[in-house]
């Protein structure tokens, strides 16, 4: 950014601060340092546009509005409640975190927002040092359509977008109501409900091709309360699998508990075990290694009554984490 620019926008920031009323864009032209230079209405208008979109990106919050109903165009101004930072507390070590924060990202369109974090940091007084070396520096790389998919997210907006199948060139349309993003194992997943199949489902970023659109308003889509992003990715995996899964699993589950295998789960039966009572439960698995962590972290409220495969695998996990406590 030019000097001659940040000093304009220095004191329209300024401009608009000191004022309650709203003044409008001729207004401000006549008091802004900076603006009388335009030669035309047409470059004072472009460059207007340009500093709104400047203050807009660097989080001040521009309001619009008209002082009162005889006014025929609008005007601007900055609220002072919503602009103003409180106090700022940063130790070493959470500045040197959120540093490292700023560093993680490698995406063009996370790398901004990171990046204006920090100069208003800077601006309320917290000293941020880039510059200090890390053992580990992680990397976070968003695919193509995260930053689109996000944006959906946040605005609770249907989308659509074509979708590859693993191990194969076809590509198929979907329609989603998209709930969330998970990052597992290096991994990117969309989850939400997939209007054409009629069923949550999970998608590797990866393998969205295309751009992705939005369909209908904001607002439409709403997230449901019971369901926890991650761990139905780590659960069931994305939603590009074998038609036919590997194996069928039969579970006894303590009443109440692993709320989020039962969301899987067919109840076939009740069944007490060591006086507790809970239910039997058929799930079909994928990915059996991944389902053997996934089932072992719920602890004592699951019991794999088959395969036995599947319940050596079990209790492999458990007998390591007891040898590893112990030590």
């Amino acid at each position: 950014m030019s000097t001659a620019r940040a000093e304009r926008l220095v004191n329209l920031v300024l401009a608009l601060l000191s004022t309650r009323q709203y003044l409008t864009a001729e207004r401000i032209r006549g008091i802004v340092p900076g603006y009388a230079d335009a030669p035309s209405d047409e470059a004072f208008g472009r460059m207007f546009e340009r500093d709104k979109a400047e203050l807009r990106e660097l989080g001040i919050p521009l309001e619009t509005g008209r002082n009162s109903v005889f006014d025929t165009v609008d005007g601007y101004r900055i609220a002072r409640r919503d602009y103003e930072l409180g106090d700022i507390e940063l130790a070493p070590d959470e500045a040197a975190a959120v540093a490292l924060a700023a560093r993680l990202w490698d995406s063009p369109e996370l790398t901004g927002p990171a990046r204006r974090a920090l100069v208003k940091l800077r601006a309320a007084g917290v000293e941020v040092d880039e510059s200090a070396a890390t053992p580990v520096e992680p990397r976070v790389h968003a695919e193509p359509a995260f930053a689109s998919l996000l944006s959906a997210v946040q605005r609770g907006q249907v989308v659509r977008f074509e979708y590859r199948r693993a191990y194969s060139p076809e590509r198929r349309s979907r329609l989603v109501e998209p709930w969330g993003m998970v990052s597992w194992r290096a991994r990117w997943y969309l989850v939400g409900h997939d209007r054409d199949r009629d069923a949550p489902r999970c998608f590797r970023l990866s393998r969205i091709t295309g751009p992705v659109r939005t369909v209908g308003k904001p607002g439409a889509v709403s997230r449901p309360d019971d369901v926890d992003l991650v761990e139905f990715v780590a659960g069931i995996g994305d939603d590009e699998r074998n038609s036919e899964p590997v194996m069928r699993a039969r579970l006894w589950l303590a009443e109440g508990r692993a709320v989020g295998i039962r969301r899987q789960a067919r109840v076939v039966g009740r069944r007490t075990v060591a006086d507790v009572d809970g239910d039997v439960v058929e799930l079909d698995l994928w990915f059996p290694e991944r389902a053997a962590d996934w089932i072992a972290e719920h602890g004592p409220d699951v019991l794999v009554l088959e395969p036995d495969v599947l319940a050596k695998a079990v209790a492999d996990r458990w007998e390591r984490v007891v040898q590893g406590v112990s030590r």
